[in-house]
């Protein structure tokens, strides 16, 4: 998720400003139900710890939010982080090497691979590791905040598909064609 202005977060990290309707939820269920896995950084996977495991037990709760915390409790995750000592929920801790446990996990793969997390996802970029970039830029200009890319990089891409959802997200898929470190 990036703002129309390249924000990832708010200043203060606020995430408030995503928009992730039904539509876009109903989505992500079907995308991520295909991957073999998913990849977060520490701070990453424990908004997600704390968020998707009491989703089902809050009746409140409409049933593709459900939907989708069953797909991710049981979707193995590798969560990369020197300052964590364990991680649950299907989990398994990484930290060191990121790029040959990255080249092992895509050689053993049959499926896509899902990375989340701004920090681990600029190690990635640097490491020339990330084979398609999937960008929802949301209708909202929030005027600071965490850039998307650091400024010290330039990514040459490739658009390869697009989709527009009723909300005014649009999702662009990039390939790399090339990549430079200033």
């Amino acid at each position: 998720m990036v703002s129309l202005d390249g924000f990832i977060e708010g200043p203060n990290k606020e995430l408030d400003w995503h928009v992730v309707d039904e539509e876009i939820h109903r989505y992500f269920n079907e995308l991520e139900s295909t991957r073999e896995a998913h990849i977060y950084g520490r701070r990453t996977y424990e908004n997600m710890a704390a968020a998707w495991p009491v989703v089902e037990k809050d009746p409140s709760m409409p049933y593709y939010m459900v939907e989708y915390a069953h797909i991710w409790k049981d979707k193995p995750k590798i969560v990369f982080s020197r300052t964590l000592d364990k991680v649950e929920w299907n989990a398994r801790l990484v930290r060191i090497n990121i790029a040959k446990e990255i080249s092992n996990l895509k050689n053993q793969s049959t499926k896509d691979l899902s990375l989340g997390g701004p920090n681990l996802a600029s190690t990635f970029i640097e490491l020339d590791l990330i084979d398609e970039y999937q960008v929802y830029v949301n209708p909202v200009v929030i005027g600071k905040g965490k850039p998307m890319f650091s400024p010290h990089l330039t990514l040459r891409l490739r658009l390869i598909g697009t989709k527009i959802f009723g909300s005014g997200v649009v999702l662009l898929c990039y390939e790399p064609m090339d990549r430079t470190i200033k």
